[in-house]
């Protein structure tokens, strides 16, 4: 029997006033996996954190957490979820021990386990020196890390955070990413944000919506290989071009020159694009191997592109051709 899923959504529609804003949503997410949820505005991102934290009711569709159903059981969700919103609504006149004392409190902690776990979550997400400080003089980083700190500290299987990094320094956000890499496997993270490189660091997987579907989903590495195409190599080679498909053949059946090679003159060196299939292996080391031991060529440079989150989201949701 398999494993019950830590979020299920299953043919998803939400629709306002008669108009669908999100349009038969449908993923999965295991326990202790962090998920990326990604998507341009309008998507139907938000309308879907809604409607999975019991916020909005769904027109149809099944949406479930660690098996409770949220139209049947909204309550009972909420308890399984801690949620940090992006906007972040912390008291500004509290200090940060009042209110994660106070949070804990509404949370159900009881006042036996409440000391040992407000000071953990204060280890955790590095709030020690702050801890006695109030809100609103935080910094940024600061109260963003509260949130955080908020949204673990009744120990719930899933944690969904809407934009944690935004509006941060780049040291902040190595922090962040930081704290919530070290929850994988304890808890269920589900991350929307605009941040792209942020989401291809931290998450497992990666959900794409566009116009309220879901356009693509899978790993980072595999969504690369799905929407970008070839894998690409350019060098700077010197030698007789025409004896090279030859040589590339041997090495991957798929690898070839991106356009017909012209002819250089003897000693020139030529840039050259090479492209191979999307599942094919990482070829630099065998380029450099069979370039060095034949002596009719000259490698002087050699790279493999690497497309990027930002290039799979472009592509993903590029608004079709009529």
């Amino acid at each position: 029997m398999s494993a019950v899923p830590a979020i299920l959504v299953r043919d998803l529609v939400k629709t306002y006033s008669g108009h669908p804003a999100v349009r038969g949503v449908s993923f999965a997410v295991s326990r202790g996996e962090i998920i990326g949820l990604l998507g341009p505005n309008g998507a139907g991102k938000s309308t879907t954190l809604r409607v999975l934290t019991g916020f909005l009711p769904a027109t149809s569709g099944e949406v479930a957490v660690c098996g409770v159903d949220v139209a049947a059981a909204p309550g009972d969700v909420k308890n399984l979820i801690g949620y940090m919103p992006e906007n972040n609504p912390l008291p500004d006149d509290m200090r940060v021990r009042e209110y994660l004392h106070f949070r804990a409190r509404l949370k159900g902690l009881t006042r036996r386990n409440l000391a040992p776990r407000l000071d953990e979550v204060v280890h955790l997400c590095d709030l020690g020196r702050v801890r006695d400080r109030i809100i609103g003089k935080l910094s940024k980083g600061y109260r963003q890390r509260v949130g955080i700190a908020d949204a673990i500290l009744a120990e719930p299987p899933v944690i969904i955070m809407d934009e944690p990094t935004i509006g941060l320094d780049p040291h902040q956000i190595l922090a962040v990413r930081d704290l919530i890499a070290g929850l994988r496997g304890r808890m269920t993270v589900l991350i929307s944000s605009h941040i792209l490189p942020e989401i291809e660091a931290t998450c497992d997987r990666v959900v794409i919506m566009n116009q309220g579907r879901v356009v693509a989903a899978g790993t980072p590495a595999d969504l690369r290989q799905e929407w970008i195409g070839p894998a690409a190599y350019e060098l700077e080679l010197a030698g007789p071009l025409d004896a090279l498909p030859a040589l590339l053949a041997a090495l991957h059946p798929t690898l070839g020159p991106a356009a017909p090679l012209a002819a250089a003159a003897p000693g020139e060196f030529t840039a050259l694009r090479l492209v191979a299939a999307p599942d094919a292996p990482d070829l630099r080391e065998a380029l450099v191997n069979a370039l060095a031991h034949d002596p009719r060529f000259r490698l002087r440079s050699l790279t493999r592109t690497r497309q990027t989150l930002e290039d799979v989201f472009l592509a993903a949701t590029r608004p079709k051709a009529a």
